[in-house]
């Protein structure tokens, strides 16, 4: 079978750290109702994820970003 699938390319850099004070990095990966996108969607590795829920659910505890977004 010949090589279809092209590798996939993460989206933040391997050594670069996510900060949960980056609010702006933080909202690319959250939804507009404020879940948090998974990680086939997002591109980044297991590793890159569990971090960057991590820094969102501090971003949230320190109420720097929204838990739940409710526009009506």
């Amino acid at each position: 079978m010949a090589n279809y699938f092209r590798k996939r390319v993460s989206p933040i850099k391997p050594g670069d750290p996510i900060d949960y004070k980056d609010v702006e990095l933080l909202k690319k990966y959250v939804t507009e109702r404020g879940k948090i996108l998974p990680r086939r969607i997002t591109g980044l590795t297991s590793k890159q994820q569990r971090d960057l829920t991590k820094s969102i659910k501090r971003a949230r505890l320190v109420a720097l970003l929204p838990y739940v977004n409710r526009e009506t």
